[in-house]
């Protein structure tokens, strides 16, 4: 079809992600995959046979609503109402989407202009990316720097110029773990007030913080009208195949990201969104459960990273545990997570692929471990016993 590529330039270089890459490499090795971040066991049983319950009595088999079943939208209300103290008009104010990835996508899709500029934490989940490429707006990064993490406030305020339209935040923070403090919050707050700047925030992993508390955006002065919050059930209960997510913010906001979100899948998982409408009412006793259950896990990964001679960064919240090679005498983080299967058996993910500027996070590696004790015991085993190349 002559020399002009069939790929728009748009989303020339995105190519396959990493995750099909590594778990396909995982697959075809018989290796660990401590690389994709999907538990191998499912979330909780009464919240897996409610989803059972509504296939069988016909709730959600045929088309939902657009803006998702009622029943969800009043459970999601409830529970920032419940968490955070924050009131959302369940009919107005609160959006069902495919998961968090088309939360943030018809989120960017209808915010930007082309030429607008987005200010993202780099690293950066690599859909932000292709998103933000999708609406021909700019991605300016924010880098977040080793060992701690922190988000330099000086120069976030530096590179806001007049074609900044919006912040997009995540906390807590994929792939770094980081869980920005309320200080944080407070001077995006007013940096994005000052600037008259959109916020749209990540939120799917509220309910895995180690260290503090996650603290919406939305609920401080002036964010209000200008915040996009986004989260999902796949995280917190573990069903991340069920792809229900949500957005919720002012009717103005909420009505912008649904006029692009109904021209992308238009309506989905109609079952799964009775079940966790559900699983959003859960006791407390749940929700610390599964915190406290991670944190152990996160500890074991942790130590058995460090004991195998990674240098390693504990994350504040999140599933994932960031680790340098360095100390192992490499350099290459890409290199290392290819060969990783064929030295010990073990997928992990480069952070590399996570940056624009890849020089920060060259050596750099993503290990998960929302896995069961016995899988992460046997990985943490193989890399102590890692060959060198």
């Amino acid at each position: 079809m002559g020399a002009r590529p069939l790929l728009n330039r748009r989303l020339a270089g995105l190519g396959t992600t990493i995750f099909a890459e590594m778990s396909a490499l995982a697959t075809a090795t018989g290796s660990i995959n401590l690389g994709q971040g999907f538990p191998d066991t499912d979330g909780p049983e009464e919240v897996r046979e409610a989803a059972v319950r509504a296939l069988r009595e016909g709730h959600g088999n045929q088309y939902p609503p657009g803006p998702g079943v009622p029943e969800l939208r009043t459970a999601i209300a409830g529970h920032r109402q419940r968490f955070y103290g924050l009131t959302h008009d369940p009919d107005t104010e609160v959006l069902v989407t495919a998961g968090a990835t088309e939360a943030i996508a018809a989120a960017l899709l209808a915010l930007l202009e082309p030429g607008d500029e987005v200010i993202a934490l780099e690293p950066f989940y690599d859909s932000y990316a292709a998103c933000i490429a999708m609406a021909g707006a700019v991605r300016v990064p924010l880098t977040l720097r080793a060992p701690s993490f922190r988000p330099d406030l000086d120069e976030l305020r530096d590179l806001v110029t007049p074609r900044t339209r919006l912040l997009l935040l995540n906390s807590p923070h994929n792939p770094t773990g980081l869980v920005l403090t309320p200080a944080e919050l407070a001077a995006v707050a007013e940096l994005a007030v000052e600037r008259d700047l959109l916020v749209v925030t990540d939120e799917v992993y509220e309910h895995l913080v180690f260290d503090g508390a996650h603290h919406p955006i939305a609920a401080l002065p002036g964010m209000r009208g200008r915040t996009v919050s986004i989260s999902s059930a796949g995280k917190t209960f573990s069903f991340t195949g069920w792809k229900v997510g949500w957005v919720t913010g002012t009717p103005e906001l909420v009505s912008a990201v649904r006029t692009a979100k109904q021209y992308l899948t238009y309506v989905s998982a109609g079952p799964f969104q009775y079940a966790v409408a559900e699983a959003l009412r859960l006791p407390d006793a749940y929700f610390d459960g599964f915190r406290a259950d991670l944190l152990r896990k996160r500890d074991l990964l942790a130590d058995g990273l460090a004991a195998a001679g990674f240098r390693v960064f504990r994350p504040e919240g999140t599933y994932f545990v960031t680790a340098d090679i360095t100390p192992l005498g490499e350099t290459d983080g890409i290199e290392f997570c290819r060969t990783l299967p064929q030295r010990c058996g073990v997928v992990a993910i480069p952070n590399a692929v996570f940056y624009d500027n890849t020089d920060a996070g060259r050596s750099l590696v993503r290990f998960t471990f929302c896995k069961q004790d016995a899988v992460l015991t046997e990985a943490v085993d193989r890399l102590a016993r890692l060959s060198p190349l």
